[in-house]
């Protein structure tokens, strides 16, 4: 087979925009695509005019195992005798033409003659492209059902890795339930319902199950972060076995890093499989209405924190790892808007349940308005804090954090563009992180936590910032990456997350679904048209890895799994929804008018209006 940078040259040979390239007879695409099918080979030829067979060089045979991709494109030239307009070759080389212009030969300048149309070499060249891409679609599809795990005869969920190449498993041979939601939803896109139905049903199981770490017991309402189907022998038989599923909560993570986007993801897939599936049954199911209700006591519990973001520790989402992510997170604060979006939709409208949708509702009015006021920076908004004054003590203050003008780092002044602006990735006080972490964003429009309007201007930083969000593979975790001292103190010198790899400003390809997601959701899906192709050029040959390395995403990360299975089904679910967009719609969330109008409400109040005794009625029942 032929990769499809020789493809390119191929086709530029035919349309005599290059010169003559000597081709081997036979390609190896074993690295490119690792297709294995039923029975037979078919072949595809580029060409079966003898004319350009004579005058063009070795042509590869191209085999797509058992598929038949291109048929033979029909030749509209005519014998290289008979050709209407040649005369002949005179002495110096050069080919005489009727309209006394003439061309170069291939001997003389490397050019060659246009034998095809343009019109047919554009044809050939899409239909060429599509073709590859469909050949990596299915390849994806099967790697992806080989991943399927089964837990008494019927599909649970997919595991993290099938990396034949790794001799050390860890737990990338386990379901995970942030790993398994671009899967669930590649199922549910292909009206394949049972899989996700059943992990929605047995993870909720797992919920309620006794949690223990060094004699503490965590809430009811986490999920755990991943779990495995074991086979142990039967109590009172041992002759006899069953299958249990074994549930890790983060006791067992390295770093014992606590799944809270678990549940966030839980709500979020739920109420995808009843948008896609039709099935409401599901969640008016008893169990099914406790589940919600459990995940967003433990969310919505009081506590000692002032804001209305959700307080968390290192490492409680896709970056499970130290770097200097703990405080409230853009991507739990976005997950954690877009569960209580979903739930609210979700929850039954009876007695019990009034009481937790009004405290609902009121934390998805302050939150937005938290994240859109004090989490948003683009250039206007960098001079303010650029001319912030600190010490402030009022009710009134501008600098309601009390930032130091002195924390915007260098690289931000120079980096932020004209048109365009971006969520921070955590704010506390005196303290605002100004990397850009993807997922937040990204989910940050899917959901409405954002304006409209800065919506857009996050699409438009990614574009105007595209040589260092995506360059060589979408899309970066986060930027920049944490450098030099930076790097030794924030992360405690992980040697894993050094700098542009891993979480540290590594590439990562499951990402391209929100992306597009988001850039559907914007009418702007050519943005993620994009990135799809920049990542379906490498993404195959690469055997699909978990993540890539280097500022511009040129390697395979030094300790990358292949054959990822998150990376796998982002690529599908991109494709999915590029191809059918309205299907896009089981995952976003409308910011609806009462929101609106409260956010209105809060922007003109005055908080000293409001100081007096709380009421002590209680805000939920649960």
């Amino acid at each position: 087979m032929v990769a499809m940078g020789s493809l390119e040259a191929s086709l530029q040979v035919f349309s005599g925009a290059a010169p003559f390239i000597k081709y081997d007879s036979t390609y190896s695409f074993g690295s490119f695509l690792k297709y294995k099918k039923k029975t037979g080979t078919n072949v595809m030829r580029f060409f079966k005019c003898s004319s350009i067979y004579n005058q063009v060089p070795t042509i590869p045979t191209v085999r797509f195992g058992n598929l038949k991709r291109f048929e033979s494109l029909d030749c509209k030239c005519q014998n290289a005798e008979s050709v209407s307009g040649f005369t002949t070759e005179n002495e110096n080389g050069t080919w005489f033409v009727d309209n006394d212009s003439k061309f170069n030969t291939i001997q003389e300048t490397g050019r060659s003659p246009n034998l095809l149309g343009s019109k047919d070499v554009q044809t050939f060249k899409k239909e060429s492209e599509s073709s590859v891409s469909d050949i990596i679609e299915e390849e994806a599809w099967d790697l992806l059902r080989e991943s399927i795990v089964h837990y008494c005869g019927s599909p649970i969920g997919t595991i993290a890795a099938n990396d034949p190449t790794s001799s050390s498993v860890l737990n990338y041979d386990q379901v995970f339930i942030r790993d398994f939601i671009p899967s669930g939803i590649a199922f549910l896109l292909k009206e394949e319902y049972d899989i996700v139905r059943n992990f929605i049903l047995h993870t909720l199981q797992l919920q309620s199950w006794e949690k223990t770490m060094d004699c503490h017991s965590p809430g009811q309402g986490l999920m755990p972060a991943s779990f495995k189907v074991r086979t142990v022998p039967l109590e009172g038989d041992d002759t006899a076995t069953e299958e249990v599923l074994d549930p890790d909560f983060g006791e067992a993570a390295i770093g014992r890093v606590a799944p809270v986007d678990s549940g966030l993801w839980w709500i979020i897939l739920l109420r995808a499989y009843g948008k896609s599936s039709g099935d409401m049954s599901l969640v008016e199911r008893i169990d099914v209405q406790t589940g919600i209700k459990m995940i967003l006591k433990l969310c919505l519990a009081d506590g000692f924190d002032m804001f209305p973001t959700l307080l968390v520790a290192d490492g409680p989402c896709m970056i499970d790892r130290r770097m200097g992510i703990h405080g409230h997170p853009l991507e739990i604060q976005a997950l954690f808007y877009s569960a209580l979006m979903c739930a609210r939709e979700m929850l039954a409208p009876e007695d019990g349940s009034a009481d937790l949708i009004r405290a609902l509702n009121n934390r998805l009015v302050a939150l937005s308005f938290h994240i859109r006021e004090y989490y948003w920076v683009d250039l206007k908004k960098l001079n303010e804090i650029y001319r912030y004054k600190t010490e402030e003590y009022s009710y009134d203050a501008v600098n309601k954090f009390n930032i130091y003008p002195d924390q915007i780092p260098p690289w931000l002044v120079e980096w932020m563009p004209n048109k365009g602006g971006y969520l921070i990735g955590n704010l506390q006080p005196a303290h605002m992180d100004f990397r850009f972490f993807s997922l937040g964003n990204f989910w940050s429009v899917v959901s409405s936590l954002v304006t409209v309007d800065q919506s857009n201007a996050i699409l438009d930083l990614i574009e105007a910032k595209w040589a260092d969000l995506v360059a060589d593979m979408p899309f970066k975790i986060c930027y920049p990456a944490l450098e030099g001292q930076e790097w030794q103190i924030i992360t405690g010198s992980d040697p894993k997350n050094t700098p542009w790899s891993y979480h540290n400003g590594g590439s990562w390809p499951t990402l391209l679904w929100q992306l597009t997601v988001a850039c559907i959701k914007m009418d702007r899906p050519e943005i993620a048209a994009k990135a799809v192709k920049i990542a379906e050029e490498r993404l195959a040959q690469d055997k699909w890895p978990e993540y890539y390395d280097t500022k511009r995403g040129r390697f395979i990360g030094k300790q990358s799994r292949l054959y990822q299975t998150w990376t796998i089904a982002g690529y599908l679910v991109s494709k999915l929804l590029l191809a059918n967009p309205n299907k896009a719609k089981i995952l976003m969330s409308d910011e609806d008018s009462d929101l609106v109008n409260a956010f209105s409400c809060m922007i003109t109040s005055n908080p000293r209006k409001k100081r007096g005794p709380k009421n002590s009625q209680k805000t939920y029942i649960v």
